[in-house]
């Protein structure tokens, strides 16, 4: 094992802050590296501590959410950034995860679900409520454009397995559906998102609304 996942949170709450801190720092494999109090501060933070996972509040003062997500995704080997909103289909949360943001988190939701969310993330295989993702995408993105030549280098299996991750489904889902083993699912979708050039799953799901395949 590599050590715990870094984490750093950014929001303007310093109570809200303080129970997050409190939540993850009791788990023997989460490490909270840095707190800040607005998109500039954390940008800063982030620089200083490396860390793997950020909690980025949409709404603060001085730098909002969406312009440091922006900034520190377009930096060389960016952390995983996942959002925090008070909102449930929120537009600035769909503007984020088009940015390259992770996924979005309900500032209410249980424990439970924002260490796995965060676990989640920083393992890079499955997409952070990946329903709420796909009904976020359908009412506030249209699709674009036509899918790219990448897209039609994948093959018809490729296709099949891009269009039920497109739809939210887990891998143990696919699996089961496609009478698959879960690693042969994984395999599939890190080949599909090689040659489509995306990050994550959550990317799938945007790549997929944008141009239509949804």
């Amino acid at each position: 094992m590599s050590g715990p996942i870094r984490v750093v949170l950014v929001d303007d709450q310093a109570l809200f802050r303080a129970g997050i801190r409190m939540v993850i720092d009791s788990q023997p494999d989460l490490e909270v590296v840095g707190e800040a109090g607005d998109g500039r501060q954390g940008i800063a933070v982030v620089e200083q501590t490396r860390p793997d996972v950020v909690l980025m509040d949409i709404r603060m003062p001085v730098m909002d959410g969406l312009a440091a997500t922006a900034e520190l995704l377009e930096r060389p080997d960016p952390p995983r950034v996942v959002m925090l909103t008070t909102f449930d289909l929120d537009e600035a949360a769909a503007r984020a995860i088009r940015q390259g943001a992770s996924g979005f988190l309900l500032k209410d939701a249980d424990p439970e679900f924002l260490l796995a969310a965060i676990r989640t993330v920083h393992s890079g295989s499955s997409v952070i409520a990946a329903a709420a993702t796909r009904e976020l995408f359908a009412q506030f993105t249209a699709p674009v454009r036509e899918a790219p030549p990448s897209y039609a280098a994948l093959t018809e299996r490729e296709r099949e397995i891009f269009a039920l991750a497109a739809r939210g489904l887990s891998n143990a889902e696919i699996a089961a559906r496609e009478f698959l083993s879960e690693a042969t699912v994984k395999t599939h979708i890190s080949r599909v998102l090689t040659k489509l050039g995306l990050r994550d799953r959550v990317q799938l799901v945007v790549f997929a609304f944008e141009h239509n395949l949804a």
